[in-house]
């Protein structure tokens, strides 16, 4: 039986089934380990866990702790009601009308960030030339219809993570902004500060960077040290704004002072750091890398919220929740029809009621003809989302029938 405990109940004999926290925020390869040791209570204590799920079939239990089903229906239910009280912004370019000019805006930013990462490797400056007509083109589209862009950000190829990861935060950002009524400049820079935030992982060596095992303590440490050495290329670079230098440098800073490089605490973190922090996080942990599989986005947000009392303000994370919805495009989720569908498109006024593309009937296991359901008007209005999958669980690619894919 799984069961979360906060980490001054962890104790040498019981068995880690997952570190309550974000890949990047410990130097842990697995979240599943035996604590054999004092010292293994205290490394992870010092990593900055708060809470972990522990397995009691594989180590000790704790006869007090609540059991992971037990937390999974609070959290759920403490999502539903942070997320149902206000309308996302109204869009005003169908889908379809828009998925043409987001694969290119999207195919623009990505060749911006690649040319822009090759040049920090090779020892040049950043110029801001190349990458302003990208955040005009990705705000145009994000103000068009925010679902065309929105969903090409979870079709990642792990070679190019890392550029693709700089675009998607740009995007989230954009989006994440308008949900908060930034306009104008104000936005502009939001996205700049997306599209640089990861700039110093380029003087991090690729073996490090994309190792697949266990860190070691050094290891972490250069990983650490990105946000400084992101910043510190930014100075040298005319035309970065404040903002963009202030996300940079403190994307990972985390509410409860466990974060880096600074160890801010609450509100010593910016505002748009924080959006920032929140943004990263979420695309990092949707994302197949080479050293874990990315989880599915509604999975991904339900654990960010359980993380958000020590790593991030809740009152942002509800906007951003309220932004992507909380089944996010790219989602699989199960209708109450027995049918299995993609998100491809959020309702401007339900975030419980999006466009969906049913692909699958569970009561007969087999594939059918896809079919967009909008689930806010009839005929889609008489059927109803009852829970986000795993695509693992069905065996099913959900990305191949998103619109983008085709």
């Amino acid at each position: 039986m799984l069961k979360k405990i906060s980490i001054d109940r962890l104790r040498p004999g019981m068995y880690v089934h997952e570190l309550c926290a974000d890949w990047m925020s410990h130097p842990f390869w697995r979240n599943q380990f035996l604590v054999k040791t004092r010292e293994d209570v205290q490394r992870v204590r010092e990593a900055g866990i708060r809470e972990l799920y522990i397995d009691t079939g594989r180590g000790l239990d704790d006869a007090v702790a609540r059991t992971a089903e037990e937390v999974r229906v609070e959290v759920e239910h403490e999502m539903l009601a942070a997320v149902t009280a206000e309308p996302v912004p109204l869009q005003k370019a169908s889908l379809e009308e828009e998925l043409g000019r987001a694969r290119s805006v999207h195919a623009q930013a990505h060749k911006v960030v690649r040319g822009m990462m090759q040049d920090v490797r090779l020892g040049r400056a950043i110029t801001l030339d190349n990458v302003e007509p990208v955040i005009e083109a990705v705000t145009g589209s994000i103000l068009r219809n925010g679902s065309a862009l929105l969903g090409l950000i979870g079709i990642k190829n792990k070679d190019d993570y890392t550029f693709l990861h700089s675009v998607s935060v740009c995007t989230l950002m954009i989006a994440f902004g308008r949900t908060l009524g930034l306009e104008g400049e104000a936005l502009r820079q939001a996205g700049i500060g997306g599209l640089l935030h990861d700039v110093g992982k380029m003087k991090v060596p690729d073996a490090v960077l994309n190792k697949p095992g266990r860190l070691t303590e050094a290891e972490f440490e250069l990983i650490k040290r990105h946000p400084a050495d992101g910043h510190a290329i930014l100075l040298e670079s005319s035309g970065v704004g404040a903002v963009p230098l202030d996300i940079t440098l403190h994307h990972h800073e985390r509410i409860d002072g466990s974060g880096y490089p600074d160890k801010l605490l609450g509100d010593e973190i910016s505002t748009m750091a924080r959006m920032a922090a929140i943004v990263d996080v979420y695309d990092a942990i949707t994302a197949d890398r080479c050293y874990h599989k990315g989880m599915a986005p509604t999975e991904a947000l339900r654990k960010m919220w359980e993380w958000s009392s020590a790593h991030f303000d809740q009152r942002l994370l509800q906007a951003f929740m309220r932004c992507i919805g909380i089944y996010p495009i790219g989602s699989l989720v199960l209708l109450e029809s027995g049918r299995l569908g993609v998100v491809i498109e959020q309702n401007e006024k339900s975030v419980l009621t999006p466009v969906v593309r049913v692909f699958f009937n569970t009561r007969s296991n087999g594939y059918i003809a896809p079919e967009n359901i909008d689930l806010s008007r009839p005929p889609g209005a008489g059927d109803r989302i009852m829970s986000g999958e795993s695509p693992e669980k069905w065996r099913v690619d959900p990305l191949k029938f998103m619109p983008v894919a085709a």
